[in-house]
């Protein structure tokens, strides 16, 4: 799940040969999810002219896919969402004779995609990640002591703790569907419950600490946790350390970490995915298999500070990146991790209901 925009987001251009593909692709996809040199050689490759659109939420894409002809050829799901919008007929399933690259992928993390989408056959793993605490380490220390472990949600869902660094700035995500899970799993309550008594247990918890909380956004964090803007914030694993890398650039004394939470996580699978009205379908092709080639990804990888699942390209991730046990969790971290839940539509429009409550405080 990703986030900025990308700085050439527009177009990435090429002139056509006889031998190459030609034509177009169309990307929708996660802001600041992938570099311009990957595009850039794609094109370069294949003839083919990339054109991208970025947005900063699931909501947002959904809405584009839901509606049709969008004009997208690639689009980045995650897992949770996708799998509703796979029985809203919104993609097509893949061709695997033209993805010839999928046997770089890791068998174990596909199965857990696959739990959304059965046999993988409408997409396959782009990145993956947790949803955790991003947090400034002198700031959280300066009023919590020297002492104190960022290592549980109470940091946040606990209102005499929230109420010490809100000073300081607190963020969550504009995500029910990643906040509503968080808070179960705070209260020991399973955090994939479709209970109307559980998921109101959740919105009263997070109610109960909106006045601690700065802001709701899904991707301002980043810029503000590398600032010194706000000092704790519900994120996105790679977004954390994007703005972790961003503090170290600026070298103002800023310096911010990412952490699992002990009561448990999300762990979250943004996928590749073509849409079943795609205009260039079999470019889309080209370019999910482009993707999946290692050295392709790994590179991707290393701007972004995300895994990957494609086992073959981890030789060539930075050994920073794959050595760091929050962005590559040891197994006993992998077992307390959980996956989204799909919600039915009676649950989301209470959810939004809820959401609209914690957010506005009435």
């Amino acid at each position: 799940m990703k986030r900025t925009t990308l700085a050439a987001a527009i177009a990435c251009l090429a002139a056509p040969a006889p031998a190459l593909a030609e034509g177009e692709l169309h990307l929708y996809i996660w802001s600041d999810y992938i570099t311009d040199a990957a595009i850039e050689r794609f094109a370069e490759e294949t003839g083919i002219t990339v054109s991208v659109d970025v947005y900063d939420s699931n909501e947002t894409l959904e809405a584009r896919m839901l509606a049709g002809g969008s004009g997208y050829d690639v689009v980045v799901p995650t897992t949770d969402f996708m799998q509703r919008q796979i029985a809203a007929g919104v993609y097509q399933p893949l061709d695997r004779e033209q993805l010839g690259n999928l046997e770089h992928m890791d068998e174990g993390l596909m199965a857990r995609a696959a739990t959304f989408d059965p046999g993988n056959e409408h997409g396959t793993v782009y990145m993956w990640g947790t949803t955790g605490i991003g947090y400034n380490i002198d700031m959280v220390a300066e009023r919590l002591g020297e002492d104190y472990e960022v290592n549980s949600w109470e940091l946040l869902f606990d209102p005499e703790i929230a109420a010490q660094v809100a000073d300081c700035g607190i963020s969550m995500l504009d995500a029910p569907t990643e906040m509503i899970p968080a808070a179960l799993a705070y209260l020991g309550l399973d955090p994939q419950s479709h209970s109307d008594e559980d998921l109101e247990v959740a919105g009263e918890l997070l109610a109960s600490v909106r006045e601690h909380v700065r802001y709701y956004h899904s991707s301002q964090y980043i810029g503000d946790l590398a600032n010194g803007e706000v000092c704790v914030s519900v994120g996105w694993s790679g977004d954390v350390f994007q703005a972790a890398a961003r503090a170290e650039e600026a070298d103002r004394g800023v310096n911010v970490w990412y952490a699992i939470p002990e009561e448990g996580a999300m762990v979250w699978f943004d996928m590749l995915a073509i849409p079943s009205d795609a205009p260039n379908a079999e470019n889309a092709h080209l370019f999910i298999n482009y993707l999946m080639e290692p050295d392709v990804i790994a590179e991707v990888t290393n701007y972004v500070w995300y895994a990957n699942a494609n086992r073959s390209s981890w030789p060539m991730v930075d050994a920073e990146i794959t050595a760091d046990p929050a962005i590559f969790p040891p197994q006993e971290v992998m077992d307390r991790l959980f996956t989204g839940v799909t919600y039915t539509s009676r649950e989301d429009r209470a959810l939004t209901r809820m959401w609209t409550r914690v957010r506005t405080g009435q």
